[in-house]
């Protein structure tokens, strides 16, 4: 049994001490402000720290994390991240001109639009949307 009490140090911020949720990320980076820069400029993510060290927390908050170099890129096997967005296509133009590789085309799944990419730094990740295109 797992312990789903909420912590109670001040320095854990509120929406990311979640009881069972993802709540951190080591994302592997060949050059830590060049992912810093298309994570933020392509999902909107705040970058904190320094230029040369950055961590981020994503969109919604709830996840922090730290780009590192002294990773293998993620790439089609295992853990597969998908991020939520808006628009698909806008994004995956934003993520194209900022250097990512399109690794699966847009296809429906239900009501949902779905593709993966492949970061700068090699990482493979799934993007999706609800609704139609």
């Amino acid at each position: 049994m797992t312990d789903q009490s909420t912590p109670t140090d001040p320095g854990v911020e509120d929406t990311v001490a979640r009881p069972g949720g993802v709540s951190y990320l080591r994302i592997p980076a060949r050059d830590v402000a060049q992912s810093a820069e298309f994570y933020r400029a392509v999902f909107g993510w705040r970058l904190r720290g320094s230029p040369d060290a950055p961590s981020f927390s994503d969109g919604t908050g709830h996840v922090i994390g730290h780009w590192r170099t002294d990773l293998p890129a993620a790439g089609e096997a295992g853990v597969l991240p998908y991020i939520y967005v808006v628009h698909l296509d806008d994004t995956l133009r934003t993520a194209t001109e900022r250097g990512a590789e399109l690794v699966t085309s847009p296809y429906p799944q239900g009501n949902l639009w779905i593709a993966t990419i492949r970061d700068p730094a090699g990482n493979v990740i799934g993007i999706w949307q609800d609704g139609p295109r």
